[in-house]
């Protein structure tokens, strides 16, 4: 008697290869959209400008180490430590730093490719505390003759006593901000990133008012 003979079953049978298959996936890259989308309006003899090519990193001595900060921060970019209201600039003039308080400031420069408080690590190393600002404020320039006038609607500071290179911060309607003048004619105003709508909306008003009584 013979054996039966069997057919291997579609289940047993071996698989001699493996389909496979081409997966295209699309590559994202995230960059980073102006809070205010870009504005730059002119008014009659003024102009309102976002300013989105500077990055902000905030830097603080540790305790007991001002001198020490001092000295690094002398030697790395050639510049004074700012007193409080007043500002210097880098040796190579593309950084301005800004004496917001008496332990703080901010250092204002191109925007790198990465974070900003890198760029600035890597020439001070651990000799200050260093904050990353840019993505906190934003910033508008207000350029013009009549800034002063518009300006002085909103802020309770003396600005006509401010020489160029002061810096302040202060209350502009319910908003917080800090300004820089820049020049006779220019201010660089900055602001709680939250509240940028607010802010351009104030300072639009103003100039509203302003360019409507002008002859």
């Amino acid at each position: 008697m013979s054996a039966a003979r069997t057919s291997p079953s579609r289940s047993s049978r071996p698989i001699s290869s493996t389909r496979k298959e081409c997966v295209f996936v699309a590559e994202f890259s995230l960059r980073a959209e102006p809070f205010l989308g870009g504005y730059d309006e002119g008014f009659d003899r003024l102009r309102l400008t976002e300013v989105t090519d500077l990055a902000i990193v905030s830097l603080a001595p540790p305790l007991g180490q001002e001198a020490a900060l001092a000295a690094a921060f002398k030697d790395a970019y050639g510049a004074d430590w700012p007193a409080p209201g007043e500002t210097t600039t880098s040796a190579n003039g593309d950084t301005r730093f800004l004496g917001i308080a008496g332990d703080q400031i901010f250092a204002l420069f191109p925007r790198p490719a990465g974070l900003a408080s890198r760029a600035v690590a890597e020439k001070l190393g651990d000799a200050a505390y260093l904050t990353e600002q840019s993505d906190n404020w934003v910033l508008l320039r207000l350029d013009g003759p009549p800034t002063l006038a518009v300006l002085e609607r909103m802020i309770p500071l003396d600005l006509a006593q401010f020489h160029v290179g002061t810096v302040a911060r202060t209350l502009m309607e319910h908003l917080g901000v800090s300004l820089l003048r820049e020049a006779p004619d220019r201010f660089l105003l900055m602001s709680a990133s939250s509240s940028a709508s607010s802010f351009l909306h104030a300072l639009e008003t103003a100039i509203g008012n302003v360019t409507a009584l002008a002859p």
